[in-house]
């Protein structure tokens, strides 16, 4: 890991950022429970399309004070979303602060967030959606479905995509000629077109695990045939390198040959690939959620929380911090591809 480090640094800093970047969003989603202000389905009736909380370091009469406050808000004023700061009273932002009870990893207990406000104070960083429920702690709970949808649907992908274009290349004639016909009709259709007549022909009343695995598999049986054909290719040039016809004069079993000296050679290739097309799995559950097909309410993902604001001019006039979500969305793309282009600069054989 640090030789790769050293080298991703060397070779592309942008690269380097953007996998930091993205680890630290990965980290932020597996311990949304301790982060997270609130829980991601309490709801603030009082509070509905609150713009984000302003963080104060000076009080009304000009003191200073060494810990960040907050005033409590009030709505003044429904149809336009006004809100107005009551500054009869600051309260301060603490650290582990005590709340709800929930379970970090779903296994360790704890009624201590990261931090928060206490009493009536109440903090919102990214403001509120139209139910009043914190769009901060939301991304962060969204990240989860967003963010591992991405790594399930490429592992899952770089498995069939392996094994079919191994065995095909490999064993060539017959069985190449019936896996390619395979891999080109999966091809052969829009991928999107195709991603909405996969989830079209299952139930729509499904609970939020089973779309989530659905929405995996859909994904997977989309991007694993492109996969598939380049490894073909490849494993047909590799088949005829010295080292492989010496392990076949030497007896060793194919799938031996095959697993120890023909797929991991592939990897070059395939590691740079699987990168550049996580982007692609987060926005085909974006965009089912989007459309209503993905995650349903109230579980959040980046997509679901985007729909609202869908032909709603009075959401985006108003309240257009609850946009949020297609940043990070924007942000995870943008680090993958420059994450993709690293790696890639790390491969090639003419820089090292």
């Amino acid at each position: 890991m640090r030789i790769f480090l050293r080298r991703l640094k060397k070779t592309n800093k942008i690269s380097f950022i953007s996998f930091w970047i993205i680890v630290f969003l990965y980290l932020l989603a597996i311990f949304a429970d301790f982060v997270s202000p609130y829980p991601y389905d309490l709801q603030h009736r009082d509070y509905p399309m609150a713009p984000p909380t302003k963080i104060h370091f000076f009080d009304k009469e000009g003191k200073f004070h060494l810990r960040p406050f907050v005033y409590k808000t009030e709505l003044v004023n429904v149809a336009f979303n006004e809100y107005r700061e009551d500054y009869s009273k600051i309260y301060p932002i603490k650290l582990f602060v005590k709340g709800k009870k929930r379970k970090i990893l779903g296994i360790f207990e704890t009624d201590r967030y990261l931090f928060g406000v206490e009493g009536e104070g109440k903090i919102f960083l990214f403001g509120t959606d139209i139910h009043g429920r914190d769009i901060f702690s939301r991304i962060l709970y969204g990240a989860r479905i967003s963010l591992s949808i991405g790594i399930i649907g490429v592992s899952i992908s770089f498995f069939l995509g392996l094994l079919i274009g191994g065995i095909s290349g490999y064993f060539g004639g017959k069985v190449d000629a019936f896996l390619m016909r395979i891999v080109e009709i999966f091809m052969m259709f829009p991928s999107f077109y195709l991603m909405l007549a996969l989830r079209a022909a299952f139930p729509i009343n499904l609970s939020s695990i089973q779309v989530y695995l659905l929405i995996v598999v859909i994904l997977s049986l989309i991007g694993w045939a492109s996969l598939a054909r380049i490894i073909r290719g490849m494993v047909l040039s590799i088949k005829e390198e010295e080292y492989v016809q010496a392990a076949r004069a030497l007896g060793i079993p194919t799938y031996r040959i095959v697993l120890k000296h023909v797929i991991p050679n592939t990897f070059s290739y395939t590691i740079t690939a699987l990168t550049l097309s996580v982007p692609g799995y987060i926005l085909g559950e974006s965009a089912l959620s989007l459309l209503g097909l993905g995650i349903q309410e109230p579980y959040p993902s980046w997509g679901n929380m985007l729909s609202v604001c869908i032909g709603n001019l009075r959401v985006l006039t108003n309240a257009p911090w609850m946009l949020i979500p297609g940043f990070f969305i924007f942000l995870t793309i943008i680090c993958f591809n420059f994450l993709g282009d690293g790696i890639r600069d790390i491969f090639d054989p003419k820089k090292w």
